[in-house]
């Protein structure tokens, strides 16, 4: 994840979420908090706001839910307001 901000950084917004988005596609990363708001953010520079708004909805549910079943509720509550 690391290096695909600094490709976002040194090579622009639209390469980084190239690599964001190959990371993203391998699906053993759809729980890491860190990939959606990465995502999110490329997307908001690149002023993608449907997208961007979609990805950190995905950040914070991840950030508000856990595999607990004592969470679910609060799996709900993150869906229904999001």
């Amino acid at each position: 994840m690391w290096g695909a901000v600094a490709i976002a950084m040194s090579e622009g917004s639209e390469r980084g979420l190239d690599v964001v988005d190959r990371l993203a596609s391998r699906g053993d990363l759809d729980r890491y908090v860190y990939l959606h708001s990465t995502r999110a953010e490329l997307l908001r520079r690149l002023g993608r706001t449907s997208d961007a708004r979609d990805a950190y909805r995905a950040a914070i549910c991840l950030l508000y839910t856990s595999p607990s079943p004592r969470d679910a509720t609060s799996h709900l509550v993150c869906r229904l307001l999001l």
